[in-house]
């Protein structure tokens, strides 16, 4: 057994390194810490801030930053993310569609369209199939956008054509749906490669099907991309009980199942478990809480309604992140998480107090400078 000052010793060790004594499976804890919550007025200026000072002080560039950083960037910002290139401040998205070379940013011509090639689990390129294509339907851009591959012009649809030929089943279509479910009639068919008929809805029941402790990010990109399905899917009129194989209906069920996960897990300090929808789970480190936290919201804002998303559970949450951002503003955070928790922050302002003003560059930083806040892989 240790005594008591080398056990105290191996405590600051261990809290140093970043490893929560919590950091496992915690039991839930039903009364949360008495903080005050902030006024409307006061977090949706907190939260404006936040986005703005990410914006303006963590800029990534073409020579230290690949695609999987920037285009993470870009869903935040979409064609007002600013990198540099050679020096200058430039459209990350502008310098991607108009032929600009970045490592990771990878396409060729398929046999149907536009190929986007995959570099599973990478943190530099395309590293789950179709997420380029799923991340740009989420930046504003057009199905008829142009996109300069190696000289020739082709769109936004080209990934699409070549999307839906390549589709398989069991595949991780997360990012397909999330693109399918934005661009194309929901009603669409087509015939992929292997001779078999898809749709929309068959894509829809393959995701749902899936385990999400299994599935990247705690399966939040999953859910993520099954509620922009239903979202469409109700917009346009659709009722849940109305298809044969209640496909819409279990989406739903998911969507809420994942939702009350969240609320059942959360910390006492606002924070989302560290397990996800699995379990309940902290940690000490602030950037981890980021990419936990950011990447749950990012998902409830669009899996809640409109009086569901005001309530205090989900106040605390926004508050606890904002104070994360706030707390690591002269730290390096990485960028799949720094970008997400930015993207759920900035679709939460639109929900609850509408879009924000478009945002203000700062004067422009030393490229040498500015370059070295967000190198995070």
């Amino acid at each position: 057994m240790l005594g008591n000052s080398t056990a105290r010793g191996w405590i600051l060790v261990l809290l140093f390194l970043g490893v929560g004594l919590g950091g496992g499976c915690t039991k839930p804890v039903a009364k949360f810490e008495q903080a005050e919550l902030p006024s409307d007025d006061q977090l949706r200026d907190r939260i404006d801030r936040a986005v703005e000072f990410t914006y303006n002080n963590r800029h990534l560039n073409t020579k230290d930053q690949a695609g999987w950083q920037i285009v993470h960037g870009a869903l935040v910002y979409g064609r007002d993310f600013q990198i540099y290139h050679d020096g200058k401040l430039v459209s990350a998205l502008d310098y991607l569609l108009g032929g600009g070379e970045l490592r990771g940013w990878t396409m060729r011509k398929g046999d149907h369209g536009l190929e986007a090639l995959l570099e599973a689990g990478s943190k530099t390129g395309q590293g789950h199939e179709d997420q380029w294509l799923g991340y740009l339907s989420q930046c504003g851009l057009q199905i008829d956008q142009p996109l300069v591959v190696a000289g020739q012009t082709y769109q936004v649809k080209d990934l699409i054509t070549q999307a839906q030929w390549d589709i398989y089943d069991g595949m991780e279509a997360t990012w397909t749906l999330m693109a399918f479910s934005t661009y194309l009639p929901l009603d669409t068919k087509w015939t992929a490669k292997d001779g078999t008929e898809w749709n929309i809805e068959r894509i829809l029941r393959m995701e749902c099907e899936q385990d999400l402790d299994n599935s990247a990010c705690g399966g939040t990109h999953r859910m993520y991309g099954i509620a922009v399905a239903r979202n469409r899917y109700l917009a346009e009129g659709g009722k849940l009980t109305e298809n044969a194989d209640g496909t819409w209906e279990k989406a739903d069920k998911k969507i809420k199942d994942a939702a009350k996960a969240c609320k059942e897990f959360q910390q006492p300090d606002g924070s989302f478990s560290t397990n996800y929808f699995a379990r309940p789970g902290t940690t000490v480190e602030l950037a981890n809480r980021i990419s936990t936290t950011g990447h749950a919201l990012e998902f409830l804002t669009l899996a809640l309604n409109d009086k569901e998303l005001q309530q205090p559970w989900v106040t605390r949450a926004v508050d606890q992140l904002v104070s994360c951002f706030e707390k690591t503003q002269k730290f390096d955070l990485e960028c799949g998480a720094l970008y997400h928790a930015a993207h759920g922050l900035d679709l939460y302002r639109t929900r609850r107090f509408g879009p924000r003003a478009a945002i203000k560059p700062s004067e422009s930083a030393p490229p040498a400078a500015a370059e070295a806040t967000t190198a995070g892989q």
